[in-house]
């Protein structure tokens, strides 16, 4: 299956003028963008995954963000640990390598799906933690009472490394920018009112978390940098990699390489997605793993003396902490509403988190 590219510039030009109830809206809108919101909204329900043009993000500050990242993993060892925050689920700062356990270790359910699977729609052989680093940068403002402080912390800034702020700020910002926007579509193409995702996301622990992969420790074909996994927050969206290694599974159990095309964005499906659409949008599958496309691009950088850290320049947009969890609008007449008790998005996050040994 292939992602199509939605370019969003034509809602972008009208999104600020629309307003009122979904068939309003619709009627605002016109037949050709009611057609896009729809799309966005079948992409993320059918494959979990949407690929979009935001003209607001280019492909040059992408590159801008990545490279200074790959100058931050290029670091010592012991000048990134100062960064670690344990005791905030490691939500901020920095996560080391082989700390994070992929789901498909400590989840029996999804082991047993994933044995059920064909033999080519499987996901690489799992053979202990995760071999990436993480950087958690909080993008946005933060809520000032909360019941979960520990998910809300302040931004770790490494010391003496000039423009870390500024660049971090600028990327995130866009970034959960172009998540809005998804987030907006995709629920004029569910049927539900415009802000009925992004009024939950006001204040909410958006983090810019851009992986570090050491390729030149790791970049033997076959190796899983991060494990069969789904993400815990509303949408996750990444800019294009300098290094193929991105396999996402579509709703059907279909595997396909999570390709970003230049200049575009791919936006992932995530739990607390799949929590408010009562199961409709399934929570993307995905892992990392060295291909033969890594390791062409790993010679190729070898021979232009460029970095041998894969970057992801990938962020995961939340709903707010204090906010609850449930089905909305006509998902909670879903069969499989039932499933989906309410509950409070940060206490969800922290279940989630501890199952995979990021619980502080």
């Amino acid at each position: 299956m292939e992602l199509k590219v939605i370019d969003l510039k034509a809602y972008l030009s009208v999104m600020d003028k629309l307003g009122g109830e979904p068939s309003k809206i619709t009627e605002q809108l016109g037949p050709e963008l009611t057609g896009l919101c729809k799309e966005v909204a079948r992409s993320l329900r059918e494959a979990g995954a949407v690929v979009v043009r935001d003209p607001r993000c280019s492909e040059e500050e992408n590159e801008k963000f990545i490279e200074m990242m790959e100058r931050y993993y290029e670091s010592p060892v012991e000048y990134k640990r100062p960064q670690e925050r344990p005791d905030f689920h490691y939500q901020v700062g920095i996560t080391p390598e082989k700390v994070e356990i992929p789901r498909l270790l400590v989840d029996e359910e999804m082991q047993e799906k994933v044995k059920a699977m064909p033999k080519e729609s499987q996901p690489t052989t799992l053979v202990g933690s995760d071999l990436k680093w993480r950087y958690m940068w909080s993008v946005g403002p933060r809520p000032a009472k909360t019941r979960f402080k520990e998910l809300n912390g302040a931004p770790v800034i490494p010391e003496n490394f000039p423009g870390w702020t500024e660049t971090m700020n600028s990327w995130g910002y866009k970034m959960i920018a172009a998540t809005e926007v998804v987030a907006e579509m995709a629920a004029i193409g569910f049927g539900l009112p415009k802000d009925a995702f992004t009024s939950l996301m006001k204040q909410a622990p958006h983090v810019l978390g851009p992986t570090g992969s050491d390729l030149k420790s790791y970049g033997q074909e076959g190796t899983v940098l991060a494990g069969y996994h789904y993400d815990t927050n509303f949408l996750t969206i990444h800019g294009r990699s300098k290094f193929p290694a991105l396999n996402i599974w579509v709703k059907n159990g279909q595997k396909v390489e999570g390709s970003v095309p230049e200049g575009c964005l791919l936006i992932q499906t995530g739990k607390q997605m799949e929590y408010l659409t009562g199961g409709d949008c399934i929570a993307g599958m995905h892992e990392v793993v060295v291909t033969e496309k890594t390791t062409e691009a790993i010679k190729q950088a070898l021979e232009q003396n460029r970095s041998l850290w894969r970057v992801s320049s990938t962020l995961f947009a939340h709903i707010a902490s204090d906010a609850v969890l449930k089905p909305l609008g006509h998902f909670a007449e879903s069969p499989l509403a039932s499933n989906y008790p309410p509950m409070y998005a940060g206490e969800f996050i922290k279940q989630e988190l501890s199952a995979i040994n990021l619980k502080g």
